[in-house]
């Protein structure tokens, strides 16, 4: 048995990486919930983060296979109530950019802790506040495509490596789609307190 492993109910190489440099062995599990579809309009949002992370959790087996939790969230940026999730097209992606640009908004991620029948539900909010991105360099982001499966269409530690106006006031892995700050001593009292599966 693995006491420091986590089942990870996402595909994101990006919440997968921030479980593994701080510690854990992480084994990924899809689940059947496409968030990219999911109608966030009118939602109080962070409910729905929530929501959408314990659906998500929900899809994967109870099995652990050692694991001390599975950990499921959902990632989304809030600009003056208006909800970017994960662009499904170019143009959704350069609207997004658009509607960031040269203001602050806010990210908000919802966690989903679960093991067994126990579930523990959370979220945190980072502020993000970007300058103007000029029309040549969004032009060049999205010619690359690394706006495809991120939240708000971009992720903030390769758009600050890239020299972008960006600055995160709050949980930096927040915006990266898992707030670690708020995850970490969870998950490390589940390992000193492992919940007994029937």
């Amino acid at each position: 048995m693995t006491p420091r492993r986590v089942v990870l109910a996402s595909q994101s190489p990006r919440r997968r990486a921030l479980l593994e440099s701080a510690g854990y062995d992480v084994v990924t599990r899809l689940p059947a919930v496409d968030d990219a579809a999911v109608d966030v309009h009118g939602s109080d949002v962070s409910r729905l983060v929530e929501s959408l992370a314990w659906f998500k959790a929900a899809q994967v087996s109870v099995d652990l296979d050692g694991a001390i939790a599975i950990v499921a969230a959902d990632t989304v940026c809030d600009v003056d109530g208006r909800v970017l999730g994960k662009p499904s097209d170019r143009a959704g992606a350069k609207s997004m950019l658009e509607a960031m640009s040269n203001r602050a908004h806010t990210t908000r991620t919802g966690v989903c802790l679960r093991v067994g029948d126990r579930r523990v539900l959370f979220h945190d909010a980072s502020v993000v506040h970007v300058g103007r991105l000029g029309t040549d360099l969004v032009e060049r982001y999205l010619d690359s495509g690394d706006w495809r499966g991120k939240a708000g269409a971009y992720n903030l530690s390769e758009r600050i490596a890239d020299g972008w106006p960006i600055e995160c006031e709050g949980d930096p892995t927040t915006v990266m789609g898992l707030p670690m700050r708020k995850l970490v001593p969870l998950l490390e009292d589940l390992a000193e307190h492992p919940v007994q599966e029937h």
